[in-house]
């Protein structure tokens, strides 16, 4: 098997994050932080470790550093979080659902909230001047999505969180793409909330996200229950990372994602010169093809997506899927604003997500492939003429 999906999540899971979600499972299985008894207080302290590993890679603070169910959960509790009466928020064209529908239901569900979307003038990704447009007196809050999940786009996060901190506007970055292939200073780039995916980019389990948070504001509870802390109280305690942690959290997952930073902070240069060396091998070679590209060349971190001309992409996935043993992914990608954006609507796109692992056989392979789906289409489009 030729795996390509990536984006969707990993195949590869290095040693070290397979050993340590082992370990978990068979040593640190107390719940962490409600009890006082040895394994608990053992397992929360592994917990700890993995949150300072999160603060450092991300440059905050450990007690800023929130676990959660998922990536969108952790933009849920961002965005459902902050909210503000008679405010308004903007996000941008290249938005996962996981922005989308939560700002929908803001809007559906209070009269006075409301969201703008920013447009993509660049042919590279979002610019501050793209975001400017959408503000208004009312603005409390940007999301931008940093690397789109469908072609690749890259939005200049450091010039846009730099305009927004002068205006005292909160910045939430959805890192699920780019979680491990950039480095991430939140202090510098003024950021002031930072998802990730961590069974992506940091190459670690499915089943925990992390919400990173820099600055002095507050988030509000979306979810109650036990903390640990404070259970006289009915409500949730003001501390973080207790007041938006509640219930036990996935501790195998969690202490995965460390060893996941740590393979990724190892390795950085390597990932990042191996992703895009292959990306841009890739573009050369479907470039000489009859098909549709939408991922710029400058765009080389490892998103590409295209479309044959008059085929639905599903035909073209399945086709890869079932004769050649090929994994993409085929539709909108829970994207669908960014898909009405480059006329892909109606049928989505094919998308390629490479990894480091991959080879160039396994790109010469896929690209061989797409070639005989092409001819075999051509070949039938004559027999029924």
């Amino acid at each position: 098997m030729i795996y390509l999906d990536n984006s969707a999540s990993s195949m590869f899971k290095p040693k070290n994050v397979q050993k340590a979600v082992l370990n978990a499972l068979n040593f640190f299985t107390g719940n962490p932080g409600r009890s006082g008894h040895q394994l608990s207080i053992k397992t929360a302290m592994e917990v700890e470790k993995v949150r300072d590993i999160v603060a450092n890679h991300v440059n905050t603070t450990s007690d800023k550093v929130v676990f959660t169910l998922n990536c969108t959960d952790a933009l849920n509790m961002a965005i459902f979080g902050t909210y503000k009466t008679d405010g308004h928020v903007v996000c941008t064209v290249n938005e996962h659902n996981s922005v989308l529908r939560p700002l929908e239901h803001l809007k559906n569900t209070h009269s006075d909230f409301s969201y703008s979307v920013a447009k993509q003038s660049s042919n590279f990704g979002i610019t501050w001047q793209d975001i400017e447009k959408c503000l208004t007196d009312k603005t409390y809050l940007v999301v931008c999505n940093h690397v789109s999940n469908v072609n690749g786009d890259v939005a200049d996060i450091e010039e846009i969180g730099k305009h927004l901190q002068e205006r005292n506007i909160l910045f939430l970055v959805d890192g699920a793409q780019g979680g491990g292939h950039f480095h991430y200073d939140m202090q510098k780039m003024n950021i002031n909330m930072l998802t990730f995916a961590p069974h992506k980019g940091f190459y670690s389990p499915q089943g925990v996200g992390c919400l990173a948070i820099n600055g002095d504001f507050d988030i509000q509870p979306t979810k109650f229950g036990g903390t640990g802390t404070n259970s006289l109280e009915l409500v949730m305690p003001n501390e973080y990372p207790e007041r938006l942690e509640s219930g036990t959290i996935n501790t195998p997952a969690i202490l995965g994602f460390g060893e996941g930073i740590k393979y990724v902070e190892e390795n950085f240069d390597f990932i990042k010169e191996k992703i895009e060396d292959l990306t841009t091998f890739l573009h050369y070679e479907l470039s000489k093809l009859p098909i549709e590209i939408y991922t710029k060349t400058e765009n080389s971190n490892g998103v590409f997506a295209f479309n044959i001309p008059n085929v639905p992409s599903s035909e073209v996935a399945n086709y890869l899927n079932e004769k050649w043993n090929i994994c993409v992914r085929s539709g909108l990608h829970c994207a669908p604003l960014k898909h009405k954006s480059l006329g892909t609507q109606d049928g989505g796109a094919v998308r390629v997500s490479i990894s480091f692992v991959n080879t160039y056989q396994e790109i010469e392979r896929l690209v061989y492939a797409i070639k005989k789906f092409i001819s075999i289409n051509e070949k039938t489009k004559k027999d029924e003429i």
